[in-house]
């Protein structure tokens, strides 16, 4: 377990990415099943933690904010905006999908498109 957890901390750093247009992101895509459960037990303790018992969920705080979600009754997406100018996007296919995205700062553009059974986090700042 305690490996896992490291050789998931370290998937997670190595995907960090800033680009030049002013945004940071991190990515997290798992490569097995283990790290895919892993994701989704975290994913599930932030949805209890906040108090979100929908499968779809999307929380904003700021302005000119704009997120929409498309997914079956069999999947779970959420959208967090803070700062101004955000667009996000879930889209969900095929069920027991999971994902996420988390955007802070201002002016970021994400999109998640998932396809039976796959998890994935995006976070990504704009500045």
């Amino acid at each position: 377990m305690f490996r896992t957890t490291l050789l998931s901390i370290a998937l997670c750093l190595s995907a960090l990415t800033a680009a030049a247009d002013g945004q940071a992101w991190l990515t997290i895509n798992p490569r097995n099943a283990e790290e895919a459960a892993l994701v989704r037990f975290g994913l599930a303790a932030y949805a209890l933690h906040k108090d979100i018992e929908e499968n779809g969920h999307v929380t904003q705080r700021g302005a000119d904010n704009a997120a929409g979600i498309y997914q079956g009754a069999c999947d779970f997406a959420l959208i967090e905006q803070q700062g101004s100018g955000h667009r996000g996007t879930i889209n969900q296919r095929n069920c027991d999908n999971a994902g996420a995205i988390f955007q802070s700062g201002r002016n970021t553009d994400a999109n998640l498109d998932q396809s039976g059974g796959q998890t994935g986090v995006i976070f990504i700042h704009g500045f």
